[in-house]
């Protein structure tokens, strides 16, 4: 009876490739640890039917890692928001949305909701980044680090482009000061050229000012 199930166990394995369901767990792991958030434009609607041939189209922006959590994303929020589901809607169109000006720092302020251990709380944080994308996928690290909220447990209601002048969190205000500057507590130097380089010096050098 062993022998038939480490035969087994052995078959299974192999069919799911060389190290089992370990193998695939640290797969996903892996690819969800490389993939970064994209926004997503999907569009939907219920299915046509007799009492209403022409559904109401129903359109939402959708932060995840791929068009895949897109969708799925979409209708959990649809559901929550209308009496409408996978099993009687349909996907219209699915496009992803990017920056205009991805290179310029912005400030962006995010309202959330998200269901911790005693409820759901609402909140407002602000990020400093380049992309809507980037400060959201900010937000989700900040989320877990903080609060240990997971991914599917945080939900984006609104991420909005903040003024210098309304900036409100103390940790953003302090970095968009129009005198900032930043020390430089260890500077080495060093000789102009390789030839005057010298390996031998009368005294210590002094790397602060």
């Amino acid at each position: 009876m062993r022998k038939e199930r480490e035969w087994m166990r052995g078959i299974f394995e192999w069919m799911l490739g060389l190290d089992g369901l370990g193998w695939m767990r640290r797969v996903k792991i892996q690819q969800r640890r490389g993939q970064t958030l994209h926004e997503y434009q999907v569009i939907g609607r219920r299915l046509p039917s007799e009492q209403e041939p022409t559904p109401k189209l129903f359109r939402m922006r959708i932060f995840a890692p791929n068009e895949i959590v897109a969708k799925s994303r979409y209708w959990y929020f649809l559901s929550k928001l209308h009496k409408a589901k996978r099993a009687n809607g349909e996907i219209v169109s699915v496009n992803e949305i990017f920056e205009s000006d991805a290179l310029k720092v912005k400030n962006f302020g995010i309202w959330l909701r998200y269901d911790s251990r005693s409820g759901t709380h609402n909140m407002y944080k602000e990020y400093r980044e380049t992309t809507r994308a980037a400060a959201v996928e900010t937000c989700y690290q900040d989320m877990a680090a903080r609060h240990r909220a997971r991914f599917s447990s945080v939900q984006i209601i609104r991420v909005a482009t903040v003024k210098a002048s309304d900036v409100r969190r103390p940790y953003i205000q302090q970095l968009i000061q129009p005198n900032l500057k930043f020390p430089l507590p260890h500077r080495v130097q060093r000789p102009a050229t390789k030839a005057a380089r010298s390996l031998l010096i009368a005294q210590r050098p002094s790397t602060f000012y």
